[in-house]
């Protein structure tokens, strides 16, 4: 039983804003909502704070001001032919790389084959400016992708479908990261898990403590009354020597 009354740990909040939304008019446009659910994504950087609602994305600055949008999110890849520019499919995930202080925006290419991860990463801390474009395929329908920020690479995991109906495994995934932050072309890393394992989420790096050199990439999901709990780890010097554990249960309540 409780003890001990805490105290209010949270900080007072400021200043609010409206964030995209059906009706909600920038810029570029007015913000139509096209699905359900409607997958509202975003992250805030030191002057940003950028938001994916369905298949289109805005930029903020920090006092609310619209900055950019909203704009399909397929713009970003305008230009780069394939998939990513002509399929606006959506499934989008911004995150803010605060170690390089640049921006990731990805979202999924599924209504044509290959079906592909689409991966835009701006060449500065400006949400607004440029960004390199990146396209990674698979044969089995990638869905529910997850994603996070980690030293030696951009991790990315899924649930893959045959042919869009039949599940069959997690599939965890390491993007080239110090590739990707210099525009150069990127490899990609992935490991298949059988269809007992699904819904897989990597550890994110969150605040300014680094994680030891070496340290693999943690992956979990839950169990009944456990977590499973792999290390991942990616060497792109010799990709043969790449490890993904066997899972480790942890119990909990």
């Amino acid at each position: 039983m409780q003890s001990i009354v805490p105290r209010l740990a949270a900080p007072i909040l400021s200043l609010g804003f409206d964030g995209v939304g059906n009706g909600f008019t920038g810029p570029q446009g007015t913000f139509t909502v096209n699905s359900a659910p409607p997958d509202t994504n975003g992250d805030v950087g030191p002057n940003h704070y950028v938001q994916i609602v369905n298949s289109s994305f805005a930029i903020f600055n920090k006092s609310g001001s619209l900055s950019l949008g909203p704009l399909p999110t397929n713009a970003l890849w305008s230009g780069a032919g394939g998939g990513c520019e002509t399929n606006n499919d959506g499934d989008g995930i911004v995150k803010y790389d605060k170690l390089a202080d640049r921006w990731v925006i990805t979202q999924f290419s599924v209504s044509t084959t290959p079906y592909l991860q689409c991966i835009a990463l701006s060449t500065s801390g400006d949400p607004t400016g440029t960004y390199a474009r990146y396209a990674f395929p698979y044969t089995d329908f990638p869905d529910y992708a997850k994603l996070s920020i980690w030293p030696d690479a951009y991790y990315i995991t899924f649930n893959m479908f045959q042919g869009e109906t039949t599940f069959v495994g997690a599939r965890a995934c390491a993007f080239e990261r110090s590739q990707m932050l210099i525009g150069g072309p990127a490899r990609q890393q992935c490991v298949q898990l059988d269809s007992a394992y699904g819904g897989l989420l990597s550890a994110d790096l969150d605040g300014a403590r680094l994680p030891p050199v070496g340290s693999p990439n943690f992956v979990l999901n839950f169990d009944s009354n456990s977590l499973n709990m792999w290390k991942f780890h990616v060497d792109w010097v010799t990709p043969a020597n790449s490890t993904f554990s066997a899972p480790t249960s942890i119990p909990v309540a």
